[in-house]
Parts: C-alpha cells; structure tokens; sequence
C-alpha cells in the first residue's frame, strides 16, 4: 500500500502516536506530515502527540506538534508506531470520529484497531515501513530527516537484532538525500543533557545483580524524579546502558509515573524474549526490547518479572 493512495481525497488529515513518544514514532509521525506538506500543499494536516524529547527538535515540522486535539471533521486519521488503541492518548477521540483511519506500524502485537491496517512485523522501525509506502522521487531532505531518525532509535544506531539489509538498504538511500547522519544521531540518539547523565549515575549507581549474574535491575521512585526534575521522556538510554553491562543476559529498569505505578523497560542479548514477558503485563515491543507498565509495590513487580525471565533462562540452559 503507498501513501498516495491513503492521502487521495483526503482535505484534512490527523497524524498520532503513542503516548511517551519515542524516536520512531516521532520520525514518523513528522516523516508523514512533511511529506504530506511537501507534496499535497492543500490537505490540511495536524500532528498530535505527546510532548516528545526537546533532543528532536532538529525536525523539521516539530514546532507544528500539538498537545491538545481542538480541530474536528478530519476525513483521514493516521496512526503510527501503535500497537494498540489503548496507547493513543490525547487524540484518540477524534481518531474514533473519523471514517478513514489508517494504522500503520511494525509491532507484531499490533490488534489492527483501524480501518486500514498496514502492519509490517518482520520490520525493523514503523520508519521503514512508511519509507516503503513512499514515493522515492518525493521524499525531501526534511521527510529524510524525520525517517532516518527513527530508523536510528528503533534499530540502536543498526546494531539491534531487528537491523537487516533491508534497514541499511533504506538508511542508504536516505543518506542520498543529503541529510547530517552524525548529527541525527549525536544529537537526536546520544546526547544527553546534564541533569539525564547526572539520572542516569543514580541508575547504575543502585542497580543490582540477580538471577546468578544473569540480569541487571534499577528502579527510581517518583521522588527521585522530582528531586532531579526529569520528565518520563528523558528515561531514555538508561536500560540500554545497563544491558552492556558485561556478563548479563538481561537488563531491566523501573520508574514510577504515579504512586504505585510503575513504567519497566526491559532489553536483553540472546535468549530473553521479552516481548513475551512484556505481553505477559499487559505491554508488547520486540523480542530484544520492549516494554509495560506495572502497578502496585515496587518489589512485588520485580520480583513477577524476574520470575517470567527466569523461566525462560532456564529453558535457554536446557537446550544447550
């Protein structure tokens, strides 16, 4: 399916994600709304999300993000980089309003919850998939930008599991465009300010080592939060610094949005699964990475956790 057969017709079009934008879905929220700019100069198109990280505000279309839906009457509503309804957040009232929605991501616990489902699981990022609906000859330097960004987040710079010919195969056809890899991803994947590194030692400061040497585990509590005046949206790189520690199979990190509340990340190497162990809470992601949310005692949700991944280290020795 290619994007000018969803946007013909269309006069009006909404872009969402899902709450607590990531890179991906943020490059393709706005890969989608430049390229609807560029080349459809008279379809009005709004961009809904979440506040995203300030780290991406080099986007072009960034300060066209909005925080609240106040627009109605949209014929076509495209959701990217959901999994499910339910993590739609602020737009998801309109988005249920609206005839035509198209929901077009690479999640393989995608509930197709629209009424055009364009889901691709065997791929990397959403960004890729939404490169593939594209026309290359009307893909600016600005669409570019937008999708190579989050080719980069979801693949961690081309080195996660989900990094195939396919992904350098489109990273290097974005790169034709002209665009400043370093910088995308300097500043939009490594960079960090001072307050995220001074959050970041607390985290590998407190964190422990369990199941024999086989997982890394941290958690912060709200008040650390407050204390150091991080936003959830610059949680990011923590889990996955604490995965290279050296020996572990798996790594996971807590932080409490509300009281009693908990949002874990969880990566891992060779063996874990933990989307399963993700699905298994009510969340999802991908085999090496993903994500839920737990509520109740800190350590009653470490402790199901550990038992889910525990299991599945003990199958992994089996077989060997």
């Amino acid at each position: 399916m290619k994007l000018e057969e969803i946007i013909k017709d269309a006069k009006k079009v909404g872009i969402c994600g899902h709450v607590r934008p990531d890179g991906d879905c943020v490059g393709a929220a706005l890969g989608i709304y430049n390229y609807i700019t560029d080349n459809y100069k008279d379809v009005e198109t709004h961009v809904y999300l979440e506040e995203p990280s300030p780290k991406l505000s080099y986007l072009a279309g960034f300060d066209k993000i909005e925080a609240q839906v106040k627009e109605t009457g949209f014929d076509l509503f495209i959701a990217v980089d959901l999994g499910d309804i339910e993590r739609m957040g602020i737009a998801r009232d309109e988005f249920e309003k609206t005839a035509r929605t198209v929901n077009i991501d690479h999640h393989m616990t995608n509930s197709r919850y629209a009424s055009i489902n364009h889901v691709q699981s065997d791929i990397g990022s959403s960004c890729e998939v939404i490169y593939d609906m594209m026309d290359e000859d009307k893909i600016s330097k600005n669409t570019a930008e937008a999708v190579y960004t989050g080719i980069v987040h979801d693949t961690g710079v081309f080195k996660y599991s989900s990094t195939t010919e396919h992904t350098m195969i489109v990273a290097g056809k974005l790169l034709g465009r002209g665009l400043d890899s370093q910088r995308i991803i300097d500043q939009g994947f490594y960079e960090k300010s001072y307050i995220q590194n001074q959050i970041l030692g607390r985290a590998l400061l407190e964190s422990m080592i369990v199941l024999n040497g086989q997982c890394i585990l941290s958690y912060l509590t709200k008040k650390d939060l407050d204390f150091y005046g991080v936003m959830p949206q610059e949680m990011g790189g923590i889990v996955e610094q604490l995965r290279l520690t050296s020996g572990v199979e798996c790594a996971i990190f807590l932080y409490e949005v509300n009281s009693m509340e908990f949002k874990i990340s969880l990566r891992s190497k060779t063996c874990v699964n933990v989307n399963e162990v993700a699905e298994y809470f009510g969340g999802g992601g991908h085999k090496r990475a993903a994500g839920c949310t737990i509520k109740g005692d800190v350590h009653d949700a470490i402790n199901n956790i550990l038992l889910r991944i525990d299991k599945q280290i003990k199958v992994a020795d089996e077989d060997e």
